[in-house]
């Protein structure tokens, strides 16, 4: 049913383009016959069409004015009056308005004209005029800002607004470098580290110096051990591993603590806690030494050929510990850190633990290193602090100085 329908439609808008419509609309006395497919469903050739009426419909009791109320009550505007619309002849005589539902069939009808409707114009503001200038020039300026700045004022403060601050655009700010501090003599560096040293505690002449070598190369490690001529001014407690006649013998050399098994046995339960700060191993004892190398190794307290802690010497080793032997080595920047007495020393004592450092560094130098220089490319800066207090660099000849000065001590 549905392919009909469609069929029908298709022949109905088909035959309306290759024929003009000619339907009666004037009476239905005077129509023509009528094709059966114009239609959505057939008819029989035998039924005429008849007209068909509606009865008027009623109008509302209350919709129904009384002459009394007409005459008070204003009457409605009139509608706007249409414009005239396009007629259309009909074959037959009759004439009709042309609607949309005819122009849609139909392909050489006339054109239905567009409906316009009165511009409609919205209501402008209420002009003011300008305020007149009382005065001239910078006055009438400074008026005209104030004036803005209040107007502004008021709108802000009915709409509750706040005036965003204003961002300057960010720049490029170059950051200030500190003025780097010029060497100085030896001598003085030590009386500016004495004046600054002003904390509640007594601190330690520190010296730290920057090498130019590479840690990470074997031939270029930088290790070695020195005994202070004036000590260190620490309470150095020292721990020897020895048995029988050895460990007698660092007894009266004034050894903190003597063990051989049970010091091993004590030292690798004890949770990592230590009662000392050297120690000092007989050859016999190294093998041994393996089972807490992860617990002194870490500390720097593992017992080393190079640096005089393992020894048959028990006696001696001993007597060096207490009366001031530092150990220094390089970190992974090549950097050596040691400490060279305490602050409350005089100043030639720690004159001469220095040159004794400086001494014993460039006894340390790597073979592979060859410069020109005992310092050139060797040692780059070097700088003393106290414990908690600023650094001042030392000049390289100062430092040659007091280093000669104690080899001359030597040899003599």
């Amino acid at each position: 049913m549905a392919r009909l329908a469609l069929l029908l439609s298709h022949a109905r808008r088909h035959y309306h383009r290759l024929r003009p419509l000619q339907i009666p609309l004037s009476s239905p006395s005077e129509a023509s016959p009528v094709p059966s497919f114009f239609f959505s469903r057939s008819f029989s050739s035998s039924s005429p069409i008849s007209p068909v009426s509606y009865p008027v419909k009623p109008k509302d009791p209350d919709e129904e004015e009384s002459p009394d109320a007409s005459k008070d009550t204003p009457s409605p505007p009139s509608p706007p009056p249409r414009l005239p619309r396009a007629e259309s002849q009909v074959t037959d005589g009759g004439s009709r308005p042309w609607t949309r539902a005819d122009a849609r069939f139909v392909k050489d009808g006339p054109a239905i004209s567009p409906v316009s409707y009165p511009a409609r114009v919205a209501p402008l503001p209420e002009y003011r005029a300008p305020e007149p200038e009382e005065t001239k020039g910078d006055d009438g300026q400074l008026q005209r800002e104030a004036r803005r700045i209040q107007s502004g004022a008021r709108a802000r403060s009915f709409f509750d607004l706040q005036e965003e601050p204003k961002i300057p655009f960010p720049a490029l700010i170059v950051p200030e470098r500190k003025s780097q501090k010029v060497p100085m003599d030896l001598m003085e560096a030590i009386r500016q580290v004495k004046a600054n040293a002003k904390r509640k505690f007594v601190e330690t002449m520190e010296a730290h110096v920057n090498l130019g070598v590479d840690p990470r190369r074997g031939d270029q490690m930088v290790r070695g051990a020195l005994t202070l001529p004036h000590g260190t001014g620490k309470t150095v407690r020292v721990a020897v591993f020895a048995e029988l006649s050895a460990a007698d013998e660092a007894r009266a050399a004034g050894a903190d603590i003597v063990g051989g098994d049970e010091l091993i046995e004590e030292i690798k339960n004890g949770g990592g806690k230590l009662k000392f700060d050297k120690c000092i191993a007989t050859p016999t004892f190294m093998p041994r030494l393996s089972k807490i190398a992860r617990i002194l190794g870490p500390r720097g307290l593992m017992p080393n050929p190079k640096l005089g802690s393992v020894t048959s010497d028990v006696s001696g080793a001993v007597k060096e510990a207490k009366s001031g032997r530092v150990d220094f080595k390089i970190d992974k920047t090549a950097i050596v850190h040691v400490g060279l007495g305490k602050v409350n020393f005089k100043e030639e004592f720690l004159l001469e633990n220095i040159g004794a450092f400086v001494h014993a560094l460039l006894n340390a130098k790597p073979v592979g290193l060859k410069k020109t220089s005992k310092y050139v490319g060797y040692v780059k800066n070097f700088t003393l602090c106290s414990t908690m207090g600023p650094g001042y660099p030392v000049s390289i000849q100062s430092l040659s100085a007091a280093a000669d000065h104690y080899g001359k001590l030597q040899v003599k």
